[in-house]
């Protein structure tokens, strides 16, 4: 099984003409981004630099309806693009459990028509915010494949240790994962200021063991391929100093060493 490790452009102030290259000489493989508005200008600078595209879609709305054309419209926009993979924020995380298994069991039909597989995102402010709440939906529609980004729910769980004795969330959501999100969350927010920072030592290892367990899954299931993003965000996910919005750390250092981090662990686990 081999590793892509995909670059994300949240934050970049770089124009794309010196921002990609850039990233290709530090080892990334594709770039993970919302559909920007001249798409075929964006896939030839794409293209040049021999980047593969993994385009993110937002459902928006109020009722399970409005998510669901949404996806519906959006999906289809990511498709034509020719990517191989889509990574979707969806639902809300408003809904109760019979409009969010309503809403996934229409989801999965719609997707059983597509030529490529769609990641839901493990994300705060939609269906899949928390493990056990995901874990019911999964349950219920065995189809549906997840983006896993862990640290989210150690934010809402307030905890690093939000699954059962079983770690049975933990595994059900690995043989479902086709594509991770390397953030490092701690139990008051989703984005650990600098997971190079050794009091941060604990947050990384736990999240290490996490991504470990998907990507043994991944093997055991015969995929070729494990693509992650180390996907750190700029303020306010990154923390800033008080009275000046000045970064307490420098985001692509952080997001290239978490690349670092994941290709050494990968490397040692994967053989």
């Amino acid at each position: 099984m081999k590793l892509t490790i995909a670059r994300h452009l949240w934050g970049v102030e770089l124009p794309l003409d010196v921002a990609l290259p850039r990233f290709v000489a530090k080892g990334y493989g594709a770039i993970e981004a919302p559909l920007p508005a001249d798409f075929p200008a964006f896939q030839e600078q794409l293209k040049s630099h021999g980047l593969a595209y993994i385009p993110m879609i937002f459902t928006g709305g109020q009722t399970e309806a409005d998510h669901l054309a949404s996806f519906r419209k959006d999906v289809a926009a990511a498709v034509a693009t020719g990517a191989k993979q889509i990574t979707v924020h969806s639902g809300r995380d408003v809904w109760s459990s019979a409009s969010r298994l309503a809403f996934y069991r229409e989801v999965s039909q719609i997707e059983k028509d597509l030529p490529i597989p769609v990641a839901h995102e493990t994300h705060r402010g939609r269906a899949f915010f928390n493990p056990w709440g995901t874990r019911d939906v999964l349950l219920e529609c065995p189809d549906i494949k997840l983006c896993c980004d862990f640290s989210h729910w150690v934010c809402v769980a307030e905890r690093l240790n939000w699954d059962d004795e079983n770690d049975s969330i933990l595994k059900l959501c690995a043989e479902r994962t086709i594509h991770v999100h390397a953030r490092v969350g701690y139990e008051e927010g989703p984005q650990v200021p600098d997971p190079s920072a050794p009091e941060y030592t604990p947050h990384v290892v736990q999240h290490v063991k996490w991504w470990k367990t998907i990507w043994s899954a991944l093997r055991k299931r015969g995929d070729g391929i494990s693509t992650v993003t180390p996907e750190f965000g700029p303020p306010g996910y990154l923390h800033t100093l008080p009275h000046t919005n000045v970064p307490v750390a420098n985001l692509e250092s952080v997001c290239d060493w978490m690349a670092n981090r994941v290709r050494e662990e990968f490397a040692a686990h994967v053989v």
